[in-house]
């Protein structure tokens, strides 16, 4: 694996769980109502589908192995280009859904078990 690739990874990984941990012991009501986290919740997605957009133009058979990369980065778009329609609601179905699997798939794919 390109060395740019493991630090795009790392990237990913690395806003994975930041979200993670933030929102650990939070509800949606939580979320929706915290003018802190929900922007840095969403920064840090923004942040995961930068980083696997560029990933698949590096190194499309890394990204590919990254379940639903595509609509990962479809995500970023609306949180970035449609900020005045953001669906609290979605945003928080991917961190409960979503976001654990891409974190273990990212860290798989480092080759780090013990993060």
């Amino acid at each position: 694996m390109q060395p740019e690739s493991l630090k795009l990874l790392e990237d990913i990984r690395t806003a994975a769980a930041y979200i993670l941990d933030k929102t650990r012991g939070k509800s949606l009501v939580d979320y929706a109502s915290d003018d802190i986290l929900r922007p840095a919740v969403e920064r840090h997605f923004e942040i995961i589908g930068e980083a696997l957009n560029r990933l698949t133009r590096l190194d499309p058979d890394t990204a590919g192995q990254i379940t639903d990369a595509a609509q990962i980065i479809a995500f970023r778009n609306v949180l970035i280009h449609g900020y005045d329609a953001i669906d609290d609601s979605r945003v928080w179905d991917a961190v409960q859904h979503s976001l654990p699997t891409l974190h273990n798939q990212v860290t798989a794919l480092l080759g780090d078990p013990a993060e």
